[in-house]
């Protein structure tokens, strides 16, 4: 199987499907790393801006319990709405899952600072909780949403089509209720 992932593939093999002349990605990209983070550039500020409407809606409830679900709400939605959007959700859970993305920094520069906003969010709701505790929480919804993200159809197929993160809705609703449920009942 060929490797697909950003140093196995070539910007002339890029320049092909896109039926363009690899010139033509290299006079506006510079580079096949500047393009790839043109594509997160383009895309993020929707991600992030999502993520803030939540949360600010989320700082609006004064019910702990009630906050801490749409603070969820506000991590993962964004998110599983990815999957329906062409091949963006599979690059961004690749990325997040490749030794070098901390090179490449895109992590860091396009999506600590909301990540931070979360955990902060995350932290008055559960303001017992240690920030080591909170840290471990936010990773482990993370690493839900990016299954889901990354998902190339085991789900569908181990539930007969019961359970399909292509239908949205119906997979955040899931997702986010497992994950505040978890939250709300965890044994410390």
């Amino acid at each position: 199987m060929p490797n697909r992932d950003l140093a196995g593939t070539s910007l002339r093999t890029i320049a092909t499907r896109a039926d363009v002349p690899v010139a033509l990605i290299s006079y506006h990209f510079v580079s096949k790393l500047e393009l790839y983070r043109s594509i997160f550039r383009l895309r993020v500020p929707t991600i992030v801006g999502q993520r803030q409407i939540g949360l600010e809606i989320a700082r609006m409830e004064s019910d702990l319990d009630r906050r801490l679900e749409l603070v969820v709400r506000a991590l993962i939605v964004p998110m599983l709405g990815l999957r329906n959007s062409g091949h963006f959700g599979a690059i961004l859970a690749r990325e997040i899952t490749e030794p070098a993305n901390v090179e490449r920094g895109i992590f860091t520069e396009m999506f600590d600072p909301v990540a931070r906003m979360i955990l902060t969010a995350l932290h008055e709701c559960l303001p017992d909780w240690t920030k080591a505790e909170v840290h471990y929480a936010y990773s482990t919804m993370l690493g839900s949403m990016m299954f889901f993200m990354a998902d190339t159809g085991r789900i569908a197929r181990l539930s007969d089509g019961a359970a399909d993160p292509d239908r949205n809705e119906e997979a955040s609703q899931h997702l986010v209720a497992i994950l505040v449920a978890g939250l709300r009942h965890r044994a410390r």
